[in-house]
């Protein structure tokens, strides 16, 4: 794939990544941050993508990699220096769907964010995750159930 190749198609997914990283990392600048690095990475791998019609699939992977390599280094972090939260943070914490997002467990967390909020097939978002088509779907409705039950509660 060459260089203005490879160009088109990141813009064409920007704004798609773009929103998989803040929903992932619930910072829009940690976001930029990681679409920055999925994107430089990309491009250096550039040549071992197969399949040039997965792309947007091989591109989400490596967004949702960097993001949970970001995930664990904040982790660590905040376990050491014991960080408040900023209070950005907060604000967006405050809507009832993203706190019940929150407390799903991460395996199904994924499959709602890719889902729901970047707006993948369940086809797209099994590959992109590594998981059967079959498995995607029973996540998917594992979590909307738990989602539905947490929102019911609320009310």
């Amino acid at each position: 794939m060459e260089h203005s190749e490879f160009a088109e198609r990141i813009e064409a997914v920007k704004a798609r990544l773009y929103r998989t990283a803040v929903l992932y990392l619930h910072s829009e600048d940690l976001a930029l941050e990681a679409v920055d690095e999925a994107v430089y990475r990309a491009l250096k791998a550039r040549g071992k993508l197969r399949q040039p019609e997965f792309f947007e699939t091989w591109v989400t992977r490596i967004l949702i990699n960097e993001c949970h390599k970001e995930l664990r280094r904040r982790r660590r972090e905040e376990s050491l220096e014991l960080l408040p939260e900023s209070a950005g943070a907060e604000e967006y914490d405050s809507f009832p769907l993203r706190e019940a997002l929150r407390r799903l467990p991460a395996a199904l967390r994924e499959i709602i964010i890719l889902r729901y909020f970047t707006g993948l097939t369940l086809q797209e978002t099994a590959a992109v995750l590594g998981i059967p088509q079959g498995t995607a779907a029973t996540r998917q409705r594992r979590a909307l159930s738990l989602l539905r039950l947490d929102l019911s509660e609320e009310d």
